[in-house]
């Protein structure tokens, strides 16, 4: 199966410009496309994943990668559905920048004739004047199309700034950059930047150059209709110093079975075989969790690498008393008690049974005390038999932490503040 058919069946393709011209663009031999994230925080989130990694498919598929990490465009950002962006300095941004870049660098090859290139558009856009801006770029943009797109539209009634009307100027001003510098010949975002990719597309065409394609892809959702991103909240960061690999993996682990099937299409680099013997193993063993666990392992290796994956699996299973958590480094084991749930402790530790109460694990002593009798309470895997008995310091793992856990499923993290 080419490119574009891969694409198609993986639901990755759902606006394009001529689908005849695009399938001829991308069989006819190596092609230059770009793929543009404005740093308007610090890291990029799960929501641009499926930007970054159909960039790698096509990088696969011998194209040549331009990456474009706005420090133009990430100073005014794109107008959202509602509110104003906040601008930030620009000594801000261009860090923000300098974070992305390293972020998108692990996902693409930089050597042979379809090197990666990491681009950004402050070296086009940072000197030009006001003038010969508006003379060069604005006049070939009729306000009643700019007043078309669906956010502009939507603001209208609320308030839009020039500054955030004028963005799709500077991306279409990209486009036209980077087929004149580079010879880039397609472009792709997603779906909510159809406006702005055709607004570049007939730039180049009015500038006199081209022709040039694009498409995009959807925007990922949830099954309860929610978008990914930071916007929604409770976002999951490619930094792992926002988010650490232990929860990212969770995260895909704890993946909807209504979503799975839809995720491992967007995002596994798996055959059509593989991810089809997926989706039945799914849906005739839905408790063994199988799809989700290829998910999580998958691509919590490509964003943090195999020595992490192995880690956080570890995590996951010696929390629950199969593996040993002695093999857990400090910080997969933080996060993982993070995740369940971590409480501290200032002094020496307590006894067994008030260990249970203050982790949270049991509401009054009296309840402490029956599940450490029914044989159901235990400390770093080991199962308590003394609502008295102290765990000795040289047990501490890392020299402060103590994984208590009553019955199967319920764990919480104490950590011992000296």
């Amino acid at each position: 199966m080419n490119l574009l058919d891969d694409l198609q069946w993986r639901g990755l393709l759902q606006d394009s410009t001529d689908l005849t011209e695009l399938r001829k663009l991308l069989d006819g031999g190596p092609t230059t496309f770009y793929v543009g994230f404005d740093p308007t925080g610090a890291s990029l989130h799960i929501g641009h994943l499926v930007q970054v990694l159909t960039a790698r498919r096509l990088q696969l598929a011998g194209h040549r990668p331009l990456l474009l990490v706005g420090g133009a465009t990430g100073m005014i950002g794109d107008p959202r559905d509602v509110g104003e962006r906040v601008l930030h300095s620009t000594d801000v941004v261009a860090g923000w920048v300098a974070n992305i870049r390293g972020q998108l660098s692990p996902f693409m090859s930089y050597d042979g004739d379809n090197a990666a290139t990491l681009v950004n558009n402050l070296d086009w856009t940072g000197e030009v004047s006001a003038i010969d801006f508006l003379r060069e770029v604005g006049k070939h943009f009729p306000v009643s199309r700019m007043l078309a797109r669906e956010v502009v539209k939507a603001r209208l009634e609320s308030g839009i700034s020039f500054t955030e009307f004028s963005y799709q100027l500077l991306q279409a001003n990209d486009f036209f950059q980077l087929h004149d510098r580079y010879g880039c010949q397609l472009q792709f975002g997603g779906s909510d930047q159809w406006g702005n990719i055709t607004a570049g597309v007939d730039f180049v065409r009015r500038k006199g150059a081209g022709p040039v394609q694009a498409f995009t892809t959807p925007l990922v959702t949830k099954a309860d209709g929610s978008k990914f991103g930071k916007s929604e909240g409770q976002a999951i960061w490619l930094d792992p110093k926002l988010t650490s690999p232990y929860e990212f993996y969770q995260f895909w682990l704890n993946t909807d079975d209504r979503d799975v099937a839809r995720y491992l299409r967007y995002f596994s680099f798996r055959s059509q075989e593989e991810l089809g013997e997926l989706e039945t193993a799914g849906a005739e063993r839905p408790g063994a969790r199988e799809a989700q666990r290829a998910l999580a392992g998958e691509l919590t290796t490509l964003v943090h690498g195999e020595a992490e994956t192995v880690q956080v699996i570890a995590a996951s299973q010696a929390l629950f008393g199969r593996g040993s958590l002695s093999d857990l480094g400090s910080a997969t084991l933080r996060a993982a008690l993070s995740e369940a749930g971590l409480v501290q402790i200032n002094g020496a530790v307590p006894p067994a049974a008030t260990l249970l109460k203050e982790s949270g694990l049991v509401t009054s002593m009296n309840e402490a005390r029956r599940a450490i009798a029914e044989g159901g309470a235990y400390v770093n895997n080991v199962r308590i038999t003394d609502p008295e008995s102290v765990v000795a310091a040289e047990e501490l793992l890392h020299g402060k932490f103590l994984v208590v856990r009553r019955g199967k499923k319920t764990i919480a993290g104490v950590e011992v503040v000296a």
